[in-house]
């Protein structure tokens, strides 16, 4: 975190996007980029799913309209000439098509070749002060609210292996295919889902501050934002939202597939949010009004150090 000097950044890129005050009319240029790997068969989905990772950067800091979105996107050099020309047109539409859902559309971006197939992009908003949420203002007695459920990864990766003769085998003793189909079918929903409802709500309510859910995990990006926080506070999360049937795997395969660490990979997850209790009940109903499903409270702001914990003794709950 940086302070305002009237033309220097105000928030540096340890956090998800870039805060820089621009040097006239108070305005104020938030800007992030990402790119990943294919997670799914569907290029199309895939596309899409990209563009939602990427924006959701911007819907952490509040902001909800996206003025320009750029588009990064490579084919595997491994690729035939077939695929290629089937593959990349769908990425590409499934990504524009994100963009037009989310309000705002692609005006550029760059293609190459990769040894393995990317997609991803930039976006960027130009904002006055009111128009996002200030990532470090968590105080004491806040509760921390997460609007998706976690173990989109664990789903995606334990899907592939339901035609692995030396990996399915493991898993046959804690989850059904059936359950293992429609925890994928579940992941794949989410990963879609823009957090723009999330972020219109923080800016409404007056979020504390907040952060997406994703590759580090959801203990990675608490403790990431519990240390950039102005108060001396830490994050203590007592409850964990999982895909239902996704929890149960980490009983038999630990380390990067253990939810419980609180370490595994999500993408396009949701937004993990500070909010005054009261506010966060009033958050509750008007998103579950909106998407259809309630987010969960799922741990406290207390006094600290500005760390973040997932207590031994967390609740899982599953989400079918």
């Amino acid at each position: 975190m940086l302070p305002a000097d009237g033309g220097g950044p105000l928030i540096d890129a340890g956090l998800d996007s870039a805060v820089i005050t621009l040097p006239r009319h108070g305005l104020f240029l938030l800007q992030t980029t990402d790119f990943f790997y294919p997670l799914i068969d569907d290029p199309y989905i895939m596309g899409g799913i990209a563009c939602a990772n990427v924006l959701s950067d911007l819907y952490a800091m509040g902001v909800s309209q996206i003025d320009s979105v750029l588009m990064i996107i490579a084919p595997s050099s491994k690729f035939s000439d077939k695929e290629r020309d089937v593959i990349l047109p769908l990425l590409a539409k499934g990504f524009e098509n994100c963009a037009k859902r989310a309000g705002t559309r692609v005006t550029g971006g760059h293609t190459g070749i990769n040894p393995w197939c990317i997609i991803g992009g930039v976006a960027t908003s130009v904002c006055t002060q009111d128009e996002f949420v200030m990532p470090n203002e968590a105080k004491p007695g806040d509760v921390l609210v997460l609007t998706k459920p976690l173990g989109t990864q664990v789903a995606v990766v334990c899907h592939s292996w339901l035609n692995d003769d030396n990996r399915w085998p493991k898993l046959e003793p804690v989850i059904t295919i059936d359950a293992m189909q429609g925890a994928y079918n579940q992941a794949v929903d989410f990963m879609s889902r823009l957090n723009k409802t999330g972020a219109e709500l923080m800016l409404q309510y007056q979020a504390h501050g907040a952060t997406d859910v994703t590759g580090f995990g959801i203990l990675g990006h608490a403790q990431n934002l519990a240390k950039y926080q102005k108060n001396e506070v830490s994050f203590v999360i007592d409850t964990l939202p999982v895909i239902a049937g996704i929890a149960a795997i980490g009983t038999v395969m630990t380390g990067s597939l253990n939810i419980r660490t609180g370490r595994v990979p999500e993408t396009s997850g949701g937004l993990f949010i500070c909010l005054d209790e009261t506010r966060a009940h009033e958050f509750i109903r008007e998103f579950s009004a909106k998407e259809g499903y309630e987010p969960w409270i799922i741990g406290t702001v207390c006094q600290g150090q500005r760390t973040a914990q997932i207590k031994s003794d967390a609740t899982i709950l599953e989400i079918a």
